[in-house]
């Protein structure tokens, strides 16, 4: 979650504050236009970020997400990340203190918001810091942080992830997954691909496989799908969406939709 706000001048955030306070949970609420990006920069706490409206894109060294509004993405203190909002949104941004990190997942991943997480986290993220009563303010944000800690302890990890060569990895496989991302649609074959870069079809799928830990097709499936997600909660009708990820029809689309996230597109642009 980035320390400035589009609203507020692009000034810094303080969250000295809750630190100072010992608070082993305390957060932000930012409202972001479309198009803005938070350039990538890290935290030394755990971070919670969810976006309760809208579709959220983190970039990060092993991948990328896009969040909806029934997600959060979870990272790791230290993790550098990058923040995009190809819709406006709210987003909530919530810090895990070092020593409560141990009771959350050990990856960075996606992970499911529940109606309670989901009241929890903005609760935690709008805490008013002005509060008369300083001590109560402090023992509520502790409760309220303890049972988000204990509702995410073993969450269900969401198929949101798509991984991404990390730096100094196959310089070509990164330039594939950079055209593909920039154009999810080109319908270049793994064997296309392989004599554009003057390297034989075996040869490409081995490095494809070494650098992001998929196959070209899953991976280029995982992109088209995710990719996908944005223009469905614009309203753009599912048939162009389809035919805009690269599908040959809305049923061979809402096949693979409903495949990968256990839903079809309209029953995800209806409740998103």
């Amino acid at each position: 979650m980035g320390f400035s706000s589009p609203e507020d001048g692009g000034h810094a955030l303080d969250l000295s504050a809750e630190a100072a306070r010992g608070l082993p949970v305390f957060g932000v609420a930012l409202r972001y236009p479309a198009g803005h990006v938070v350039p990538r920069h890290e935290h030394p706490y755990g971070h919670l970020i969810y976006a309760d409206r809208g579709l959220l894109r983190v970039e990060a060294e092993s991948g990328q997400w896009l969040v909806p509004p029934t997600a959060a993405v979870w990272l790791r203190s230290g993790v550098p990340h990058q923040l995009t909002a190809p819709v406006a949104l709210q987003a909530h941004g919530l810090f895990v203190r070092e020593d409560v990190c141990a009771r959350l997942p050990a990856a960075d991943c996606v992970v499911h918001v529940s109606g309670l997480v989901r009241e929890l986290i903005m609760a935690l993220a709008r805490a008013d810091d002005k509060a008369n009563n300083k001590a109560a303010s402090s023992r509520r944000m502790r409760l309220l942080g303890a049972l988000l800690i204990d509702e995410l302890r073993a969450p269900p990890v969401l198929p949101l992830h798509l991984p991404w060569p990390p730096s100094g990895a196959d310089s070509l496989v990164r330039h594939v997954c950079q055209a593909l991302l920039d154009n999810p649609g080109d319908a270049a074959t793994a064997a296309e691909w392989a004599g554009r870069l003057a390297m034989g079809g075996k040869t490409f799928h081995r490095r494809f496989l070494q650098s992001t830990g998929m196959t070209f097709g899953k991976w280029r499936q995982q992109l088209r799908l995710m990719s996908s997600l944005t223009p469905l909660m614009q309203g753009i009708p599912i048939t162009q969406v389809a035919l805009a990820s690269g599908y040959d029809s809305h049923s061979a689309y809402t096949t693979a939709f409903s495949r990968q996230f256990g839903q079809p597109p309209s029953a995800f642009a209806a409740n998103t």
